[in-house]
């Protein structure tokens, strides 16, 4: 989830809404991720692959996003470790470009940085975002060809 990005991060001094964000985004990522992972244990014949949904966000700082970007920088970092600690699964962070969602919308309207606020509207007003499809159909080739190295994160805009 996008997370409140109206704010910068100084303001956040609540200690119990920043472990509610990193709750939902990053612990239930691991404990569901493992989870799945027991129930389709090694074994001959099994080829498993984890794909984690990334951002830009996850390398580079986004002013009044420090939820979103920590969220995301800490998962990339998990799902690395992930792929380090079982070498014959297929470990991926994807990120997907701007896409055309409510989350997109709700960027436009509560980021906190107006210079981050405007660039993503005018990347939405001269028709820059990404169909959910564009960039499903992107990430769907890279897993067909199976080339890339596991652990990493790839962008769609790198492919």
């Amino acid at each position: 989830s996008l997370g409140d990005v109206s704010r910068f991060a100084t303001s956040f001094t609540d200690l119990s809404e920043v472990n509610h964000y990193l709750s939902l985004n990053v612990s239930s990522a691991l404990s569901l991720t493992a989870a799945v992972l027991s129930v389709f244990p090694r074994r001959p014949g099994l080829r498993r692959t984890v794909v984690n949904i990334s951002s830009l966000c996850a390398l580079q700082p986004f002013p009044s996003w420090v939820l979103y970007c920590t969220g995301k920088a800490a998962r990339d970092m998990m799902f690395r470790v992930l792929a380090v600690e079982e070498p014959d699964l297929r470990v991926l962070s994807y990120a997907p470009g701007p896409l055309d969602t409510e989350m997109q919308v709700q960027a436009r309207v509560n980021t906190g940085d107006p210079n981050l606020r405007s660039t993503i509207s005018t990347m939405q007003a001269q028709g820059q975002l990404l169909t959910c499809e564009e960039s499903s159909a992107k990430l769907i080739k890279v897993l067909l060809e199976d080339s890339y190295q596991s652990g990493a994160h790839l962008d769609f805009y790198d492919l």
